[in-house]
């Protein structure tokens, strides 16, 4: 498990990128280069990092699912994941 800190901070992070987003944009089609970088740094998505939902791990992670590896074998073992079956032969 992540600490909760962490969690927090990235929530912050995401909501700070949707709030300047259109902002951001218009200064880039613009160039406005000096203007953009007195935006606060954490309004950049490069900022964002994914992270497990159940978790908040933020490595082995799946896009597709939105969790982390480990995660996403116990959900799939134990049948929570429609079309994924453990492989056996």
């Amino acid at each position: 498990m992540a600490r909760k800190s962490i969690e927090a901070r990235q929530r912050k992070r995401e909501a700070l990128v949707a709030k300047f987003a259109a902002k951001r944009a218009a200064l880039k089609e613009a160039g406005e280069w000096t203007l953009l970088d007195k935006l606060p740094k954490n309004t950049s998505k490069v900022r964002l990092r994914n992270r497990c939902a159940l978790t908040g791990r933020p490595r082995g992670f799946i896009s597709d699912f939105g969790v982390c590896r480990i995660k996403f074998r116990d959900l799939a073992s134990e049948g929570k994941i429609p079309g994924i079956t453990k492989a056996s032969w």
